[in-house]
């Protein structure tokens, strides 16, 4: 454990390797992932991809999270996704051999197996079965693309690219709470600043701040600190569908 972080070192021992696609290998494949990744604890901000970087390798996300952005020749970036534990990061550069697509930065204390691009090719290569994780790790890829340019080319307002950004993390909730006269509130934890929010749906900071006032001022959200709960989902949805 550092600095009271947890580390799991043992991929044959991890509890959570059965739940994540790309961990639940067979022994053989397990014990050879075991002696090429190398573990590190990552603060929060930490670069571990940079756009059209060549690939050094793939990091398996273990523990935390790490957003995925690209950015124009002008300077202007765009938040792709948020990648989740299990998630093979680099991917798509460690197989076809090209430069980083997109760039990779924690957005807390964060663990990850590093791998090095000779070291992924040649794991693929002996285990042919990994092959399927990794066609089911960029299938998800492929569809968080699509959903994203879907949020961003089809919504007619920020309000409603915000409000779908907030339906889809409900998905994942810390608790449900609130009396039963009422719809319970939905806790999530929100680790994106406001410039990051606005990375997420092509819009300024300005505009989402603006925006998550007027939430909270109808009574549709409430914020505190990282922990944000809507209080009325029939709301953002409403705004989502009309």
């Amino acid at each position: 454990m550092a600095y009271n972080f947890p580390i799991i070192e043992d991929c044959l021992r991890c509890t959570f390797r059965e739940n994540r696609v790309f961990c639940d290998l067979p022994r053989e494949a397990l014990v050879r992932l075991q002696s090429i990744k190398a573990t590190s604890v990552y603060p929060k901000g930490t670069m571990l991809c940079l756009e059209g970087q060549a690939p050094r390798g793939v990091y398996v996300l273990c523990t935390g999270k790490a957003k995925i952005s690209t950015t124009s020749s002008e300077g202007k970036s765009i938040i792709l996704r948020i990648a989740e534990p299990g998630e093979v990061l680099g991917l798509t550069a460690a197989i076809s051999n090209t430069p980083y697509e997109a760039t990779v930065e924690t957005l807390e204390q964060t663990q990850a197996n590093f791998i090095s691009h000779p070291d992924f090719v040649r794991f693929l290569q002996d285990h042919p079965e990994v092959g399927m994780k990794v066609a089911k790790q960029l299938t998800h890829n492929c569809q968080c693309a699509y959903t994203e340019i879907r949020s961003l080319g089809l919504s007619n307002s920020v309000p409603e690219k915000i409000a779908k950004l907030l339906l889809g993390w409900a998905k994942n909730p810390l608790q449900y709470s609130g009396p039963q006269t009422k719809p319970p509130e939905i806790s999530i934890r929100v680790t994106l600043t406001q410039e990051e929010i606005a990375q997420f749906v092509g819009t300024s900071r300005e505009t989402v701040s603006r925006v998550l006032g007027d939430f909270k001022k109808k009574g549709w959200i409430r914020i505190k600190g990282a922990t944000w709960s809507i209080t009325n989902k029939r709301a953002l949805e409403n705004l989502v569908t009309t």
